[in-house]
């Protein structure tokens, strides 16, 4: 009860923070950010995954995921070392960009058949990855090997976060790379910064 209680104060930090960006601002500050999140397929090193799609994310989200690195929280050293030196309204700034920042889209391909899993993720992350809530990320068009890292990150408990340790612990490899395979076929927002 006490994490739930934790998460719903930080998701609230979060949306505070985030309504308050500066778009504007918020390009200039993500110009140290163009060197992985600005190319396309860029890969991380380790883990080796391809870097997340961020232009067309909630701006929420963006907060949270800055603020969780700043933080330590999530642990990814380059991640960890930019957001640093990062201000809460470094961050609300950079969100706000991101937001609505143009962003070269997720090539199409077939999405088959939703996996039975995925029902589960819709009542937060919406029925085709698009959440309608900016307290959830989008997954649609989110590259596939970065959503299989991060729900394997969930369900070792690497990554915090007590609602995706309890969806994720349960979920076999198979059923781990079908979700994140699905979910990055669905048309959505999320695209490479220009």
């Amino acid at each position: 009860m006490r994490q739930l209680l934790s998460l719903l104060a930080m998701l609230g930090l979060a949306l505070t923070a985030s309504a308050d960006g500066d778009p504007v601002a918020g390009a200039a500050k993500f110009e140290t950010c163009r060197g992985c999140h600005a190319v396309p397929s860029y890969t991380n090193a380790f883990p080796n995954y391809q870097v997340p799609r961020v232009a067309g994310q909630h701006a929420t989200r963006i907060v949270a995921a800055l603020a969780a690195y700043r933080s330590g929280e999530r642990g990814h050293p380059t991640m960890h070392a930019q957001a640093a030196t990062l201000s809460d309204q470094d961050m609300a700034d950079i969100a706000a960009y991101l937001a609505a920042a143009p962003g070269i889209p997720a090539a199409p391909h077939a999405a088959g058949s939703a996996p039975a899993a995925a029902a589960t993720c819709a009542a937060c992350h919406g029925a085709a990855g698009i959440s309608p809530s900016p307290e959830f990320p989008i997954l649609a068009g989110q590259h596939a090997d970065y959503l299989r890292v991060a729900l394997e990150h969930y369900r070792s408990g690497t990554r915090s976060n007590p609602i995706m340790a309890a969806q994720a612990k349960n979920l076999s490899d198979a059923e781990l790379r079908a979700l994140a395979a699905w979910f990055a076929a669905q048309p959505g927002p999320l695209g490479t910064v220009r």
